[in-house]
This record gives C-alpha cells, sequence and structure tokens, in this order.
C-alpha cells in the first residue's frame, strides 16, 4: 500500500478529526493508499503533545510552519488555521510542492481566494482540495447517485441549511471567529457556507442572483476578562436566490447558515423538489432519508433507513449507523484516492474543488452587498 506523509499545520479539532481518522485507516479494507502522519505544527506548541504522545510516526513537531513545509519528508499538508491566515499558509504550501487539504472558506475574502488559485494555476501538480465532510452522509451519496441519474426531472426547489446554537449564550467567551481581523466580515457564512453550497455546486446548480438576510443577534460578548467588547461578525444568514440548472431552467435555492438557531446542536440538511421525485435529509436523524417519487399517482412521501452505505467500503456492517466521525474517515478517504488515482469514484464521492470554493467567495461577496444596499446582486458563476 502506497503511504502518503502528512504534515498539519494547525493542529486544534479538525486536526485531531484527520489524525484520529488516519488512525482507523485500517477501517477502509479496499484502500491502496493510506496517509501517515509526520510532522506537525501550531503556533501554540502545547497542542503538539496530543500528537507526539498517540503517533510515533511523528517526527517534527513545531511552531514554525515554514519549517514543515521545508521538509523533504512530506507529500501533503492538512491546514487548519484562521481564515486569515488561509492566504499566505495555503499560497506557501502550494508554492512548497505539498499536496494541500485546506479548511473552508478557502481565504478571508474574494481577493484572498484569486490568490490561492492563481497559485494553483502556477503549480498543477500539486492536488488540492476543500474540506467539507457532510456530503459523504450514505443518505447523501444515495441523493447525489439520484442527481447524477436525473431522478428528480426539472428541479423545482432546493433548500440546504446548517444550523447550530453554539452561540445561543450571550455570555460565552468572544472568539477568533467572532472577529473580523481573524474570520472576515463574512461571519457565519465563511465558516458554515461551503457546507451548504458543496452539493448544489457540485449538482452543476449555480446560483444566478441572491438577496441576503444577515443577522448580528449577539452585539457583544465578554473577553477573556470577562469585559463585553464588541463582536461584529454575523450570527446568522440566509440567502434567498435564483438558480439555474445544467439546462438553464430557474428555480430559487434557499441556503442558510445559523450560528444562533436555537434547539439545534449541530444540524446540516438539504431538501430538494422535482418534477419527478423530491429527497429530504437532515443530520438530527442520521439514519433517515426521505423520498417521493411521482408518476402520475398518489403522492406519497416514503422513509428508508440507511446502514453504513459508504461510498469507500468500511469493515462496519451494513446495518449499523453512520457517524460524523464516519463522514470524516469518508471524505479523507475521497481526498486520498483522488491524490492517488487521480479521479473520483463517482460525481459526489469526491471533496469541494477550489473552483466551488472561488464560486463560493463570489456568493458570500454579493451576500455582503446586498445585506449593505437591501438589493438583490446579480451573479455570474462560472
Amino acid at each position: 500500500m502506497k503511504t502518503i506523509r502528512f504534515g498539519i499545520i494547525g493542529c486544534g479539532l479538525m486536526g485531531r478529526e484527520f489524525a484520529s481518522a488516519a488512525a482507523r485507516w485500517c477501517h477502509l479494507p479496499e484502500m491502496d493508499a493510506r496517509p501517515e502522519i509526520v510532522a506537525v505544527c501550531d503556533a501554540n506548541e502545547s497542542v503538539l503533545d496530543w500528537y507526539t504522545d498517540n503517533f510515533q510516526t511523528i517526527s517534527l513537531a513545531t511552531g514554525d510552519y515554514k519549517q514543515l513545509l521545508a521538509s523533504d519528508n512530506i507529500d501533503a499538508v492538512y491546514v487548519a488555521v484562521p481564515h486569515n491566515l488561509h492566504q499566505q499558509v495555503y499560497c506557501d504550501t502550494i508554492a512548497a510542492g505539498k499536496h494541500l487539504m485546506g479548511e473552508k472558506p478557502f481565504g478571508i475574502d474574494k481577493p484572498a481566494n484569486d490568490a490561492i488559485l492563481a497559485a494553483i494555476a502556477q503549480h498543477p501538480d500539486v492536488f488540492v482540495r476543500c474540506s467539507s465532510e457532510f456530503p459523504f452522509c450514505p443518505g447523501v451519496q444515495r441523493i447525489g447517485r439520484m442527481i447524477d441519474a436525473g431522478a428528480f426531472g426539472r428541479v423545482i426547489e432546493f433548500n440546504g441549511f446548517f444550523r447550530h446554537s453554539s452561540d445561543l449564550d450571550p455570555d460565552k467567551a468572544i472568539n477568533w471567529k467572532r472577529m473580523i481581523d481573524k474570520n472576515g466580515e463574512y461571519g457565519c457564512m465563511g465558516d458554515l457556507g461551503m457546507h451548504v453550497c458543496h452539493i448544489p455546486f457540485r449538482a452543476g446548480w449555480l446560483p444566478r442572483n441572491v438577496r441576503a438576510v444577515l443577522s448580528n443577534i449577539m452585539t457583544t460578548r465578554p473577553d477573556k476578562s470577562g469585559k463585553r467588547v464588541p463582536c461584529e461578525t454575523w450570527d446568522n444568514a440566509t440567502l434567498l436566490c435564483e438558480a439555474a440548472d445544467g439546462d438553464g431552467n430557474l428555480f430559487p435555492m434557499t441556503l442558510k447558515t445559523q450560528r444562533i438557531a436555537p434547539g439545534e446542536t449541530n444540524s446540516w440538511s438539504l431538501e430538494i423538489k422535482g418534477t419527478t421525485a423530491c429527497a429530504r435529509f437532515s443530520t438530527k436523524n442520521p439514519r433517515r432519508l426521505e423520498i417521493l417519487e411521482y408518476d402520475g399517482g398518489e403522492q406519497v412521501w416514503g422513509q428508508i433507513d440507511t446502514g453504513h452505505e459508504t461510498a469507500f467500503k468500511s469493515i462496519t456492517g451494513g446495518i449499523f449507523e453512520f457517524g460524523f466521525s464516519d463522514s470524516i474517515l469518508q471524505m479523507w478517504a475521497a481526498f486520498i484516492h483522488e491524490l492517488s488515482t487521480g479521479s473520483a469514484p463517482s460525481t459526489f464521492a469526491a471533496c469541494a474543488t477550489p473552483q466551488e470554493t472561488a464560486w463560493s467567495h463570489t456568493l458570500f461577496t454579493a451576500a455582503l452587498e446586498s445585506q449593505a444596499n437591501q438589493t438583490v446582486v446579480e451573479l455570474e458563476l462560472t
């Protein structure tokens, strides 16, 4: 089996999730390549102990990411750092010839994203993708196959939501995701937006315009000392779009990203309505896929309990539940598979592309303009 040697830059929550997925690689019996964690980097070097305690393959633990990139012992890098650091670290990673999995939004704003895509164009031998795990849920993989087969007929409507309530507490201390200089003016759209864009973008359903309703609900939060300071990022965003399918047919698309959604822990959901079929899925009920197929008779929603039906074969029995750590493992399997073979096994068993991040930046930039001017903003996504 081919080994791909990885460094991790930014060793917080998602870095640990990747390292854990790499440790579970034997869970995927048909993979021809595997990741090996050989280097880790974080400005807070105290977090590196977890990695070095658990992974004997690590030969470099540093606070200097350029030292990591200079290592000839590294083939690929996962970067999970605050948004204001994306442009510099991503471009440096690409220039170093390291394959890159980067976190969303792939730049703090559109100029930063443009610079990252320019770096990719200058280094075509470097494989680059963006993290987005939820499409690997079994129910969504089935929906993807329905899209590929044209099962929905003409699309009537698409709704994609990512909602949680982690910021509902007004006394929760401010962190970098609530600071414009580190998170960016997109607010919740930058952090959560690719989650709701991935499926429609991959289907080729691109927004033609957007009317955004953005909300800054908690305008102050305590800092580390307990003093209340301004909290200026957007907490919630609703994007009302007119989108087009591959044939140019128009339909409404609603995309919601919400950090303050009472009753929601961390719920990602989508709904597609078409002239011949409809489908809906939510991680609130991760086994349940709802399908309505219409052929002229009664219109009846059916419920399917999906099991461990994965894009990349797993040792877990098909009757068992699929969870978040499984979706992370599947996403990384998609990255490793495409890196090592040059192709994805299917349209939706693939990671988000740099082009899809560029579309998201165009959309979110237009959403800011729409909110500021209370207008519908036209888009050209090609």
